[in-house]
């Protein structure tokens, strides 16, 4: 077979899908982008290393757990690879490529997604591609990797979704699917092989080095059970932006402090839109310009944000629900995230809804934990933080009492103490977290897979711990990620005034990040750290061929029948009226035996019911301007409304 050129567009872009055909266009071959990399000198080298150890050594909250679980000593590595660098001069120093390859090595080895060497141009941005996705899937004990995808415009002899991958450039597939999986960082093994298949086609170089490849073969089996191969190059393309996915860099501080990103999924799941989704960005482009946004698919509700949420009914054997889509929560736009989410709930049947955030490698953290509150009737308490204890952790906080003094006192501690770790205190405000209570009355099952992450990990940890519902799960835990991260660049503009700050800007778009909060878990499990443990689902579901290649349609009908035998339970203020000096309250229950009223947040009435209508009067409450009412169910909350009056 000739060896593929590597020097012009790939077939398919002529026939790609309109929003991305130009973009696509500019993408190159391995050998032509290879050809404007490695432009560090020794001393851009020497000063990253400098750099990584001190963010490792200061401000890395995972380092003891790490250094224990994981069996490393990262910087004893960064060490000696500084001694080496010291060594070097300009024309003895290896090929950069080496020195990037052993930096990713010494970041991966602590297994943190969110604590990565990124880097630099020309790989910053950029993202490695087959124009085609393959998952896997579990059928009578064994495992199948097929092709759930295809880009707009690629084809080949037979190839399409459905056929099944037998040979990775004559690998088996599920051999080269665990080569690539002890590559990257995931915190447990189903993380692992998650990222391990997704990156048979899809490399953020941002994070990684291109492949060494520079063509794959995949041998595969078609519709007809002929044996075929493929032979396709690796292409390399400016990854798209989103806003979503951007963030503002107007936002307010506490929002840029307060991220909880796997970089890695998020540069990935861009790169799907692009090549799979082209419609969800024109639709996006669109609603931007202020223009007629392209019609959404067949059943979906239209949404402002269509590159966060997806939303639509679901038909069932177990009867009709109501499904949404997270697929980030990546929005510095934090009170627009939140409304968008309760309008689009407020559009649900109210039989049941199934949420899913599989795939989602989180974002901002307050979008997750100000979410859980739409939810359920139960106030939510937002999962506590902690720094490590090191000077400068200790001289951040000093700087900046208005965001991180409730850390303060702790730090400055255990410089007497000892203490490894400062106080755990929430990052996200409690009175923020439960401001507009609960906006969805049904019951509610949340779907995670491997590749949840982060702010993700937080929002499933919450939503276990606060018993909103039954978390289903395909694999058997979320990629474990527990933290709250910055950037390098972000601890350059934190001390960027102070003369003798430690921190210096890195050079050629280089970057660097750290998970530098750890995070707790509340409830049953308090105390409990996410990292590495993650959040084991109630039920188990392994995706089947018709899951993958029929819109989960087995994964539904699970979630269904789970939904179903969950009993639903509702309150609702249909009229409230003044009744001479009192209020009269009409309100409509579902499964509630008792009901407490609270009139400007104080409490004032409590009557036994059964199903139907409630009729409460309050006394000298006329002038009042709010209501809660609070539904029970054998001793339990179980639904709560508010409505403003007045």
């Amino acid at each position: 077979m000739p060896q593929p050129s590597d020097t012009s567009a790939p077939d398919f872009v002529p026939r790609a899908a309109p929003p991305v055909r130009e973009h696509l266009a500019a993408s190159t071959g391995l050998t032509e982008f290879l050809a404007g990399a490695g432009t560090l000198t020794l001393d851009e080298r020497r000063l990253i290393v400098d750099q990584a150890l001190l963010m490792l050594e200061q401000n890395y909250v995972h380092l003891p757990l790490k250094t224990a679980m994981h069996a490393v000593n990262p910087l004893q590595r960064l060490r000696l690879m500084r001694r080496r660098l010291d060594r070097q001069t300009q024309t003895t120093m290896p090929p950069e490529w080496m020195f990037h390859a052993e930096m990713s090595e010494i970041f991966h080895s602590v297994r943190d997604l969110h604590t990565n060497y990124l880097l630099p141009a020309p790989y910053s941005g950029k993202v490695a591609f087959l124009p085609f996705l393959v998952d896997r899937y579990e059928e009578g004990g064994a495992e199948h990797f097929i092709v759930t995808h295809v880009a707009q415009g690629f084809t080949a002899p037979g190839f399409e979704p459905g056929v099944e991958i037998t040979h990775w450039s004559g690998i088996p597939v599920a051999k080269a699917v665990e080569l690539n999986a002890a590559r990257f960082a995931g915190s447990n093994p189903p993380a692992r092989r998650s990222r391990g298949v997704q990156s048979l086609t899809l490399r953020p170089l941002r994070m990684h080095l291109p492949p060494f490849e520079e063509w794959v073969t995949v041998s595969y089996v078609d519709a007809g059970g002929t044996q075929r191969e493929l032979r396709e190059i690796w292409r390399v393309v400016d990854n798209i932006a989103l806003p979503a996915f951007r963030g503002d860099a107007r936002a307010p501080m506490n929002t840029a402090l307060a991220e909880g990103l796997d970089l890695d999924m998020d540069e990935a799941n861009r790169a799907k839109v692009m090549l799979f989704a082209p419609k969800v960005l024109a639709r996006k482009r669109a609603l931007d310009a202020g223009e007629a946004a392209p019609e959404v698919n067949a059943g979906e509700i239209p949404t402002s944000k269509p590159e966060v949420f997806r939303a639509r009914e679901v038909q069932t054997a177990s009867g009709t629900f109501g499904y949404i889509r997270i697929f980030t929560f990546m929005d510095r736009d934090v009170q627009g995230f939140l409304d968008e989410f309760v309008r689009l709930l407020q559009l649900m049947p109210d039989r049941g809804l199934i949420l899913d955030v599989r795939d989602n490698g989180g974002g901002v953290i307050f979008n997750a934990e100000f979410a859980l509150q739409t939810l359920t009737p139960r106030r939510i308490t937002p999962e506590p933080v902690q720094f490590i204890s090191s000077p400068l952790n200790l001289r951040i906080c000093r700087k900046f009492p208005r965001e991180m003094g409730a850390w303060l006192p702790s730090l400055e501690q255990a410089v007497e103490i000892g203490a490894t770790y400062s106080s755990a205190v929430p990052l996200s405000p409690e009175e923020d977290a439960n401001a507009i209570g609960q906006q969805y009355s049904g019951p509610v099952v949340l779907i995670t897979n491997a590749r949840c992450y982060s702010a993700t990990d937080i929002f499933a940890a919450g939503f276990q711990d606060h018993r909103i519902g039954p978390v289903l799960g395909t694999d058997d835990n979320t990629g474990a990620g527990g933290a709250n991260v910055w950037e390098h660049k972000l601890l350059v503009d934190l001390l960027e005034d102070e003369p003798d700050t430690p921190y210096v800007p890195l050079p050629k778009g280089a970057g660097m990040r750290v998970s530098i909060r750890r995070t707790l878990r509340v409830g049953a499990n308090s105390g409990t750290p996410v990292e590495d443990l993650g959040i084991t689902p109630d039920e188990s579901h392994r995706m089947t061929r018709r899951d993958l290649l029929q819109g989960n349609a087995d994964l539904f009908e699970r979630a269904g029948r789970i939904l179903k035998d969950l009993e639903p339970h509702a309150v609702s203020i249909t009229d409230a009226t003044p009744a001479g000096d009192g209020l009269r309250l009409k309100v409509k229950v579902t499964n509630i035996d008792r009901l407490d009223v609270y009139v400007d947040q104080r409490p004032r009435a409590s009557v036994d019911l059964a199903d139907g209508q409630a009729d409460v009067t309050v006394p000298d409450a006329a002038a009042a301007h709010s209501a809660r009412v609070e539904g029970f169910a054998a001793g339990e909350l179980v639904a709560s409304e508010t409505a403003r009056l007045n």
